[in-house]
């Protein structure tokens, strides 16, 4: 139980990053947030790519906080948005580690294995009574939804359940500027995610809540055409 809680920890402190209006086939994405007070996140889409055979959404997210620094390969249906593979390099005062996290939408179950100095240490196994969510994903899937009207709500699970709900629409504040945004909170009180109300759905802010509480704030947010 011990270790199934720490790695429940670990989904939610670095929580956290298709668009509605948007062609990813053709732009890639990237939003840097300040973690407030205690470092930097970067998120970026990069697009459609072959995993296994199988065309699939990349994104990665990188974070570095106080002498920690976890690269994040996120791949992804993009049908869906359901998370297929996650590969993780975690660096924390001079210790290195990875960590894979395997999906199975099918069967509603994530792997995660965990391996230091390229020997496989820890593999636990969780499983849920619904399709498992990413952490750094579940945000942007967010984006997704085309009509959103206050008092809308739904079921994730990390793989725990929780609601969320779209509370307000409000004006928010952060490094890159204020925008009209929509605020969604979850049950229990978990996070709290602030969404622009434009056609890009930008996640400009993000708020964990528990042992390790957290605010990314956006700082720059950038769309290129592919091969610029």
């Amino acid at each position: 139980m011990a270790k199934r809680k720490i790695f429940i920890i670990i989904l939610f402190v670095l929580v956290f990053a298709n668009f509605s209006g948007v062609s990813f086939a053709q732009v890639q994405e990237s939003i840097i947030y300040d973690v407030v007070m205690i470092g930097s996140a970067e998120y970026k889409d990069l697009g459609s790519v072959d995993l296994f055979g199988k065309k699939v959404n990349f994104v990665t997210f990188r974070t570095k906080v106080a002498g920690f620094d976890d690269t994040e390969r996120i791949y992804s249906d993009p049908g869906t948005g359901l998370p297929i593979r996650v590969e993780r390099d975690i660096s924390m005062w001079l210790h290195k580690e990875k960590i894979t996290e395997e999906y199975f939408p099918g069967l509603n179950k994530v792997v995660i294995t965990k391996f230091e100095s390229g020997k496989k240490v820890q593999e636990l196994s969780f499983n849920a009574k619904g399709p498992i969510q990413n952490a750094i994903l579940m945000p942007f899937t967010l984006r997704k939804i085309k009509d959103l009207n206050i008092g809308w709500s739904t079921q994730i699970r990390l793989p725990e359940e929780f609601k969320v709900e779209l509370d307000k629409i409000e004006d928010v504040k952060v490094p890159a500027g204020t925008f009209k945004a929509y605020h969604f909170t979850s049950e229990p009180k978990k996070f709290e995610i602030w969404i622009t109300c434009d056609d890009l759905r930008v996640p400009v802010k993000i708020t964990g809540f528990g042992a390790f509480s957290y605010t990314l704030a956006m700082k720059k947010h950038t769309l290129r055409e592919k091969g610029q």
